[in-house]
């Protein structure tokens, strides 16, 4: 095989078979093709797409360009969840313990945030000791013994994604479709995933601005998982606003720890309960969705869930008295309220700007390898729909620099949009993809 001949074919419209893919991936991987002509693929790909079994085939050769973990030994099935990324989307930290508690063992690898999108390491990172470097050894024995795990991807899991992924950052490939759901898939398919709930998130804040591109994604991930032999459902779930109240990593914790006890933000606790109430319908614990919502909600009354959170956390070398005493996680020097300047109701609240402006004040990263400050962040006091008087609290900043304070309180001020009539509240969820094949 030639790689300029399998450039030239998915260039002119062609489909490429799954010898051509192992070629051609496997041998970028292994540096025996050079970038410019993976970039040039990459470049044809975005323009002429791929069919639903050339993704799925592109899928399996990245997810066995490395390590492929094997829970068959450890579990029954092995369950995993994944969010395309958000603003305030601490969904894991809630949906892993309350699963867990609800008898069905979830082991998640977890990733970084980058640029406005938040990520669940960084969270984690905000416990004194939590260890996110869990060997296979230490994965299997925790998910086996606690039946929960949160960790980060230290094993060589889908090499190959890594390695186009890093290349698409530079060539502005970023956005297709297909090369989205492969990478996505294949880290889940390597983690040894045999169903897998995808949170796909819609809007302004999140990388599918419109309902129309969600879906498409949505749709071709289900289809890979069933080629793949897995199973998988995905929800389209709203981003045109933060997700419950907290931006930022210790505070994104302590909302976290509230609603575990109950005593979180109302939208963010339903959207706990859908997402973990699918997980256990895929898990095959529930019948249904609805027995599933009651499950979750009665592990969290119960303080079962919360058990299993500190369990967790004990597990994985984390100093439980941060968590039992969430006042102890990092805090910010300055903590200021931003206030509204006029009557009248919330048409938006840009979730992308609040996600922005939280990093800006240090809580995320432009680019891999930033610090980040687990202290500030943002607390968002209002939602879209909201009537708010003249002099009400829109945001109350969390910051450690007085000048980042100064323009994150600009910046958040611009961030709402108003309106004299009435506004509609934005669903939580716009509908579910896959549930007919998975059995919802």
């Amino acid at each position: 095989m030639r790689a300029v001949a399998i450039i030239e074919k998915k260039r002119d419209g062609g489909e490429h078979t799954h010898e051509e893919l192992e070629y051609f991936i496997l041998g970028y991987t292994r540096g025996e093709i050079p970038d410019y002509q993976a970039a040039a693929w990459a470049m044809a790909v975005f323009f002429q797409g791929m069919t639903p079994r050339e993704t799925a085939d592109l899928t399996l050769v990245m997810a066995h360009s490395g390590q492929m973990l094997d829970l068959s030994d450890t579990v029954d099935i092995a369950v995993d969840k994944h969010s395309t990324g958000g603003v305030g989307d601490k969904t894991s930290l809630v949906v892993v313990p309350a699963v867990a508690a609800a008898g069905l063992p979830v082991g998640k690898m977890s990733g970084r945030g980058l640029g406005f999108s938040g990520g669940t390491l960084d969270k984690l990172e905000s416990i004194p000791g939590y260890r996110t470097d869990l060997s296979v050894a230490e994965f299997k024995r925790q998910l086996r013994t606690v039946g929960a795990v949160l960790t980060g991807q230290s094993l060589d899991l889908a090499p190959a994604d890594g390695k186009l992924y890093a290349l698409r950052d530079v060539t502005g490939t970023v956005p297709s479709i297909p090369l989205i759901a492969s990478s996505i898939m294949s880290k889940k398919l390597a983690a040894g995933a045999q169903a897998i709930v995808l949170d796909v998130k819609v809007g302004l804040g999140a990388f599918m601005p419109t309902l129309a591109k969600a879906r498409e994604l949505a749709t071709l991930m289900v289809d890979i998982a069933r080629h793949t032999g897995r199973r998988a459902l995905a929800l389209l779930s709203d981003m045109n606003q933060p997700l419950g109240r907290a931006v930022g990593n210790a505070l994104e914790v302590r909302e976290a720890i509230a609603t575990l006890h109950g005593q979180g933000p109302e939208d963010f606790y339903e959207h706990c309960l859908t997402v973990a109430a699918y997980m256990l319908l895929l898990g095959g614990r529930v019948p249904d969705v609805e027995t599933g919502r009651a499950r979750i909600a009665e592990v969290i009354a119960s303080g079962a869930a919360w058990q299993k959170f500190k369990d967790l956390v004990a597990a994985q070398g984390g100093d439980v008295a941060y968590v039992e005493h969430p006042e102890r996680l990092p805090q910010a020097r300055w903590v200021e309220t931003v206030v509204a300047d006029r009557d009248g109701y919330v048409a938006q609240v840009h979730a992308r700007q609040v996600g922005e402006t939280a990093v800006l004040l240090g809580a995320g990263r432009e680019k891999k390898g930033d610090p980040i400050d687990h202290a500030v962040g943002i607390e968002v006091h209002v939602k879209v729909g909201q009537h708010v008087a003249r002099g009400a609290p829109l945001f109350t900043v969390h910051a450690n620099d007085a000048a980042r304070l100064a323009q994150a309180k600009a910046a958040l001020q611009a961030a709402v949009t108003w309106s004299d009539e009435p506004v509609p509240p934005l669903p939580l969820f716009y509908g579910v993809v896959g549930a007919d094949a998975a059995g919802a």
